[in-house]
């Protein structure tokens, strides 16, 4: 490996880290927010549900533009895959970390650190025009 390819994952996986952390904690807020409106009628039929469906579309909305802004912010070009896959694995780990209560907080490190080395993996392949 060279250095750029070692700096690129080091990037790649700082990007990560951190867009996991942001979106969670976001995407987390809302869940109570939609929480809180079903609460506040709780006779009312479908009460907090379009809340709970703009958390999930946000939390899910956020991953590629963080991945891809962190990367930009960083020099890095041709992230295509980072954000594509990124977003995928994010619906997977970040959807099970956030929407199941019963994930406890060495899971939901251990998920989020899986997703941040998965990003650093996926930051390896710079996609470019030529």
């Amino acid at each position: 490996m060279t250095k750029s390819r070692t700096t690129r994952w080091a990037k790649g996986t700082l990007v990560s880290a951190v867009a996991a952390v942001v979106c969670r904690a976001g995407w987390e807020r809302l869940r109570e927010w939609s929480s809180d409106v079903a609460a506040a009628d709780p006779g009312a039929m479908g009460a907090g549900w379009l809340e709970a469906m703009l958390a999930s579309v946000a939390g899910l909305v956020a991953m590629p533009v963080l991945l891809w802004v962190g990367m930009r912010l960083l020099g890095e070009r041709g992230n295509h895959l980072l954000v594509l896959a990124g977003v995928l694995a994010w619906w997977l780990i970040g959807g099970h970390v956030v929407e199941n209560a019963n994930v406890g907080a060495t899971a939901t490190a251990l998920l989020l650190t899986l997703f941040a080395l998965l990003g650093g993996a996926l930051s390896m392949a710079e996609l470019t025009d030529t």
